[in-house]
């Protein structure tokens, strides 16, 4: 929940919060010091597990799962959350509205007099750009003539082609709400957006809104858990120390985690395997291979020396704020456009699919531990992450923007 530090440190400043989020995270809210404002008129569903609330999504990558996505869990859920938050603000009057950018709703609420309203970037940064093309293509950026001439044609062909209908379903929520018709495309706040990211990790635009803030990694907090038994292990490692996850929502260890351990099973790497929850559905393991389901990755990965992931946005940024290079494969959600970003930055490869073999898999960690380049770049770009404090910054941000009111910070 990228929200938590933000929140606690609102929290410690003396300002009284409340979250509105689904029920799955009552508990987390809580424990953060907010008071839990849940889903009421909007669907409630469960983000590891969204083929139970949204049938049809499971099954779908890259562009297809982003147009579901946007139309059923983006779009679709406006009115619902609109209503919610116009109850809980008659309930409780507050002097601003912190949303991810996922909720849509909250920008509308402020259209309609709502308090102000600030975002915050739970993606890679897709605020639209002559310099770049559409979200979701995973392209690298070129501000070149016709590099430009590209990114306009391509997004005017995901904006009347590949969004369409989306945008025309958007059209149709805004007239019933009663406010200005638009077409469906990144939300940009109009007076202040919160990236918890870096500049250096990011295409470089000339193009960006004056109220768009890098705030620096949200870093969470991790829970109170024993360490593996074999952490012992990992700090006594004379041998370097590899490590493969699937995030929380990609759940089928095929995808990636099994064939990462058939790649390195015979290479002198030791491996970490975090987040398997049925360590059984991987099979024999290689002498080699550790397997949690729960690994506090910020106390493990300074001792990492390249990280094996599909892609989720907090998981790299955690990676790099370390120094640590990043194999990526994936192209579900945001994950080809995170792909996109390490190559760019030249902290990583991109394998440009969500199934690699473990021919490519072996390939690519090989690479990243003997061409020191890539770690000698993500050290550098750890040298930008670390210079912020997310939390602070954020809090200091919405701040003034309760002071100043509607201008832009």
């Amino acid at each position: 929940m990228p929200l938590v530090p933000i929140v606690r440190e609102l929290r410690s400043r003396g300002h009284a919060v409340r979250w509105y989020t689904g029920r799955k995270y009552a508990q987390a809210v809580e424990a953060s010091g907010a008071a839990f404002e849940p889903f009421v008129h909007a669907r409630d569903y469960d983000d590891a597990h969204f083929e139970g609330a949204f049938p049809g999504r499971n099954g779908r990558a890259g562009l297809r799962q982003i147009q579901f996505d946007m139309e059923h869990i983006f779009v679709g859920q406006i009115e619902g959350q609109l209503q919610d938050l116009r109850n809980v603000a008659r309930s409780w009057p507050h002097d601003l509205v912190l949303a991810d950018q996922t909720v849509a709703a909250a920008l509308l609420h402020e259209e309609l007099g709502g308090p102000p309203c600030a975002l915050l970037g739970v993606l890679p940064l897709g605020i639209p750009s002559r310099e770049t093309g559409p979200f979701g293509l995973g392209l690298a950026p070129d501000a070149s003539a016709l590099g430009q001439l590209r990114n306009g044609l391509l997004s005017w062909a995901a904006q009347r082609v590949i969004f369409g209908r989306i945008s025309r379903e958007l059209q149709a929520v805004c007239r019933r709400i009663g406010v200005r018709s638009r077409d469906f495309e990144f939300a940009v706040a109009p007076t202040l957006m919160l990236q918890p990211s870096v500049p250096a990790f990011e295409y470089p635009r000339s193009d960006l809104p004056p109220q768009l803030h890098f705030i620096g990694p949200l870093i969470p907090e991790p829970p109170a858990r024993p360490l593996p038994t074999w952490w012992p292990d990992v700090l006594a490692s004379q041998r370097p120390v590899v490590l493969v996850t699937q995030g929380t929502l990609a759940t089928n260890p095929r995808q990636l985690i099994i064939p990462t351990l058939e790649a390195l099973a015979n290479e002198d790497v030791l491996v970490i395997a975090a987040g398997v929850r049925d360590a059984a559905a991987l099979g024999p393991l290689p002498k080699n291979v550790r397997v949690a389901d729960f690994v506090p990755f910020f106390q493990l990965l300074p001792h990492v020396s390249a990280y094996v992931t599909n892609g989720g946005y907090g998981g790299v940024q955690q990676a790099l704020t370390c120094g640590v290079p990043c194999v990526v494969a994936g192209k579900s959600e945001d994950k080809a456009e995170v792909a996109a970003r390490v190559a760019y930055a030249g902290v990583g490869l991109n394998l440009r699919t969500d199934r690699p073999s473990p021919q490519r898999l072996r390939g690519a960690v090989r690479t990243l531990l003997e061409d020191a380049r890539f770690r000698e770049q993500a050290q550098k770009l750890s040298a930008h992450l670390r210079s912020h404090d997310a939390p602070r910054e954020a809090a200091q941000l919405l701040e003034a923007l309760i002071v100043r009111g509607e201008r832009t910070i």
